[in-house]
């Protein structure tokens, strides 16, 4: 009969750290814990799961507390919507509620969001979303200008540039946002992340803005930074961005999550509501249609499962990520 050994019972602590820390995967490092009870025990000891998780997405070093699912109801998953804009020429028909449907028409109507007119190119505006979960990873946003095929020349009025910000309200929102406001404060939000400067082509297509990495948004909220102005409308003599479409691809985490945020201090709760790894999206939740109008990257599978492991068997625990002696003290709840 073959002989078969655990190597990892023969090496010291040390080497067996730094042996599996040469795995830069949490999916990776999740399937070597299925090797065997004793590897599965010695990444759980050792926190390597939840290291590694935070590494990758140091939004989590903001979770104050962890909450089992005995505790937490779960609640209704939310649709996307539109929340406001910095300002919309001709409202209700060029709201940004339009930018949720899919092109640049609805039926024979033109379907499209405007901004007021300006006379000078550098005045950006502002578009912000509601996204469909609390929380997320986020990979990319599309966006396709505006073509106004029914002016002369069929003016494209693309904006020069974009940043996209992603954050929370300041206080908790209704589900039923009601209608887009215009000139939205933007004190009412707070912004933890703010992507790079993209550059926009004047082209009536759908334009794709990959974020450098995967980003948690917790939260839900998305701001769309447009930048510099391009076209003149004819007819005015006035600068226009106009926006057809948008587009954000990721994958929800809510169906296995909740998230109460803790005022102003960006802190939030992190309620578990289940701990069965989700091995699909929710049932809801078309297989098309990731955060809105976006399409699921499967390989984002295997860290919603590693995600979902930090707040198995955890109950009302501080994360305070400044006290290194209480997160090493944490390893064995927050990991699996």
């Amino acid at each position: 009969m073959e002989i078969r050994m655990d190597f990892l019972n023969c090496l010291d602590h040390d080497t067996s750290m730094k042996i599996l820390r040469c795995l830069e995967d949490p999916s990776d490092l999740v399937r070597a814990s299925y090797v065997s009870r004793s590897w599965r025990d010695f990444v759980i000891a050792n926190g390597l799961c939840k290291q590694l998780c935070l590494s990758m997405f140091p939004h989590l070093l903001r979770v104050d507390c962890v909450l089992e699912p005995s505790c937490v109801m779960e609640k209704a998953r939310k649709s996307d919507d539109a929340i406001s804009a910095s300002s919309t020429d001709n409202y209700p028909e060029e709201s940004i509620r339009n930018t949720l449907q899919k092109g640049d028409r609805v039926g024979r109507r033109p379907s499209y969001w405007s901004s007021k007119g300006q006379r000078k190119a550098a005045v950006p505006e502002t578009l912000v979303y509601k996204l469909v979960a609390d929380i997320c990873v986020i990979t990319e946003i599309n966006i396709q200008p505006f073509q106004a095929y029914f002016q002369q020349g069929s003016p494209i009025y693309s904006a020069q540039s974009v940043r996209f910000h992603l954050g929370h309200p300041k206080c908790p929102m209704d589900d039923t946002l009601g209608e887009p406001l215009d000139n939205c404060a933007d004190d009412k939000f707070i912004w933890t992340y703010s992507s790079p400067e993209f550059p926009m082509a004047q082209e009536s297509r759908l334009q794709n803005f990959k974020l450098p990495e995967p980003v948690v948004c917790i939260g839900g909220i998305l701001q769309i930074e447009l930048l510099r102005r391009v076209q003149r409308q004819e007819m005015d003599g006035l600068f226009y961005i106009c926006v057809a479409h948008v587009q954000v691809k990721g994958r929800p985490l809510s169906s296995a999550f909740g998230v109460e945020i803790l005022g102003p201090s960006g802190k939030f709760v992190l309620k578990t509501l289940s701990s069965a790894p989700p091995s699909s999206l929710p049932p809801s939740l078309p297989e098309d249609d990731a955060l809105y109008h976006g399409v699921p990257l499967q390989g984002l599978a295997d860290l919603e499962q590693v995600v979902n492991g930090l707040g198995v068997g955890v109950l009302d625990e501080d994360w305070n990520s400044e006290d290194d002696e209480a997160a090493d003290e944490m390893d064995d709840e927050l990991a699996f």
